[in-house]
């Protein structure tokens, strides 16, 4: 293609997440077990003498004085750290060098005649803004405009505009706990309800015409946009293909791209909207998946974000699906923390050791075909979270 077709056809595409760089504090195993005047202390380190550091720190840092243990015996071994250089594990064997004398037994009703002296105030603690930056994440998806499902497309329009409004809200409230320069908005798919499901079974039972569709699912983003870009220094937008979402069909299967969606096109407009005034949205990036793709991961203060729609896995599958596309060598899911999906329709959060998975609610009130084949009617929303170096110490879900 020319120059001019590869411009005007280019994609907000998010950035290749760098390898994590091995971290001792956080990679190298620190283990005691201490059994009356005995203790096995177990350490990772890069040479022999780190281990005999690492493991006097770790009797002081369980309260126990090192000068009254000695080493009575070590095994020591190498091992291959995560960047491919040699380490080694070293097992210490301490005793205790004098038993500690027996404390008198404290008196039990003086402690607890002070405890029922002692006042209870209640302090407020206003957070150190000094700390590291979290992300406030506004995860949500599965709006289908069109649809004649409960309250239809004006009460689907309504509670998302509500929605995302209130957590314009609770990020001011989070503020008060978490220094949060960065905001991060998932469009997790199926925005459209389309006419390619099942199909185009579904064309009776949805009121507005494809444009219409896409023209909510656009204008739902500018809002958006317009309202968390004076709330931050950084706001991130990035979109997933959903199945509704596809852009053709014939034969119930799609034929073009992966990406070629409605769901991504429409922030990629937006971004084009965004890109006519730089002094006021220079701070913002919009990402959509790269070509033939259908996930994008995109770092959020040091927590890396995984987005897919969750069409790819079956139900109660994701973890499985995500150590697959994990073992990939040209996928990004292995560097990934969380994987945002939607899809389901419901809230469902999952972890598995260090990594999260969370499935927001859908923006529509219900499935009627849903209720009348299982009677669960819907509880809508969205989900936001404040995230940090892997970790989500908050979750909630927003519901009008």
């Amino acid at each position: 293609m020319s120059d001019l077709t590869d411009a005007l056809l280019a994609k907000p595409t998010a950035p290749a997440v760098a390898g994590r760089k091995t971290d001792p504090e956080k990679d190298f195993t620190r283990q005691i077990e201490v059994k009356g005047d005995s203790a096995d202390v177990t350490v990772r380190a890069e040479t022999f003498e780190a281990t005999e550091s690492a493991a006097t720190d770790v009797l002081r840092g369980q309260g126990l004085d090192p000068a009254e243990w000695t080493v009575t015996g070590f095994r020591s071994s190498e091992w291959t750290m995560a960047n491919g250089d040699t380490g080694v594990s070293t097992r210490f064997s301490f005793a205790r060098c004098v038993s500690e004398a027996r404390a008198e037994r404290p008196a039990i009703d003086e402690l607890i005649a002070a405890l029922n002296a002692t006042p209870v105030n209640v302090v407020q603690l206003l957070p150190d803004m000094e700390e590291d930056e979290h992300t406030f994440v506004v995860a949500l998806g599965d709006m289908q405009f069109g649809k004649i499902d409960g309250d239809g497309v004006e009460g689907t329009l309504q509670r998302t505009i509500d929605c995302l409004n209130r957590a314009g809200e609770l990020l001011t409230e989070y503020r008060m706990r978490f220094a949060i320069n960065h905001v991060h908005i998932a469009w997790l798919g199926d925005h459209v309800e389309g006419f390619v499901s099942q199909g185009g079974a579904n064309t009776w039972r949805t009121q507005l015409t494809l444009n219409e569709q896409i023209r909510l699912t656009r204008r739902v983003m500018l809002h958006a946009l317009l309202l968390f870009a004076p709330m931050c220094e950084r706001l991130t937008m990035a979109a997933v293909p959903g199945n509704h979402g596809e852009a053709v069909r014939i034969g119930g299967k799609g034929l073009t791209r992966y990406d070629d969606s409605h769901d991504t096109e429409s922030l990629i407009a937006v971004k084009d909207a965004a890109d006519l005034n730089p002094d006021r949205f220079g701070h913002v990036e919009f990402y959509v998946p790269d070509t033939d793709e259908l996930t994008v991961v995109v770092d959020c203060s040091g927590t890396v974000v995984a987005h897919a729609h969750g069409h790819q896995f079956r139900p109660g599958k994701h973890f499985e699906w995500w150590k697959g596309q994990a073992f990939g060598r040209s996928s990004a899911m292995h560097q990934a923390d969380v994987l945002l999906a939607g899809h389901l329709h419901h809230e469902f959060i999952e972890a598995d050791g260090p990594r999260t998975f969370i499935q927001v609610p859908s923006m529509e009130s219900e499935s009627t075909w849903f209720r009348h084949s299982k009677g669960a009617e819907g509880a809508p929303g969205l989900i936001v979270a404040v995230t940090r170096d892997g970790r989500i110490p908050v979750k909630e879900v927003v519901t009008q």
